[in-house]
């Protein structure tokens, strides 16, 4: 399965409950047509999507979890509660923050990651530096994504994708390294795929209209002087 998705493009199906396309229906929809549009796997956020989604596509769903915790800054699958959830929901992996930052109830991503091995899940570990790249891959994560780059306090805020750390994964890990994280255009894509990760995921750019008219919206104002 994972051989399947090198070289691929992998979407992100996801909407927050303050957003207008929030809902397992709707989710369904966009991933039925991402796939149809060509994606290879879909990476979706709670039980309730993976479920819906399963029932319109066949491609792999890599599922997570968001849910914040007051003792931690982890919010992506961040103990054993969503990964047993994960497991059960019928996603063939399972992407868990692997940063080096406290995890709620003090509970260890060793842990987590035995628990999603025991149940023969892939374990995709969502980074944000090149060391936790290195960490992830040597506790045995299977992938390993540039998710989490520029959204932890000590990783660089870039305005594009996190090019350079691709690079640099790319060229000292054995397992495949998938980058993800704020490409937003054809532009943005063709640095990233120069950078030869083994399969690329985008989101925002293409499942979320709200962000996508904001940021056209946002140009069209700043060039007003040109209309």
């Amino acid at each position: 399965m994972i051989n399947k998705l090198k070289g691929t493009l992998i979407v992100s199906c996801q909407a927050l409950p303050d957003e207008p396309l929030y809902g397992a229906d709707v989710m369904a929809k966009m991933a039925k047509a991402c796939v149809l549009g060509g994606a290879s796997a879909i990476r979706a956020n709670s039980v309730s999507d993976i479920k819906a989604i399963r029932e319109v596509v066949d491609v792999p769903i890599i599922g997570l979890i968001k849910q914040d915790y007051p003792d931690s800054e982890v919010y992506i699958t961040p103990t054993k509660k969503e990964v047993m959830e994960l497991i059960e929901s019928g996603c063939e992996i399972i992407a868990i923050d692997a940063t080096n930052r406290k995890r709620p109830n003090d509970e260890k991503l060793e842990d987590l990651l035995q628990l999603i091995k025991t149940h023969n899940k892939i374990a995709l570990a969502d980074i944000s530096t090149y060391e936790e790249g290195i960490n992830a891959e040597a506790l045995g994560f299977d992938l390993v994504s540039t998710t989490l780059s520029g959204y932890t306090k000590y990783s660089k805020k870039l305005i594009g994708p996190d090019v350079k750390l691709v690079k640099r994964l790319v060229k000292k890990l054995n397992i495949g390294v998938i980058a993800e994280g704020r490409i937003m255009n054809e532009r943005d894509l063709k640095r990233v795929i120069k950078a030869k990760p083994f399969a690329i995921v985008i989101g925002s750019a293409i499942t979320r209209p709200l962000l996508i008219t904001k940021n056209y919206v946002n140009t069209l104002n700043n060039y007003k002087k040109y209309l």
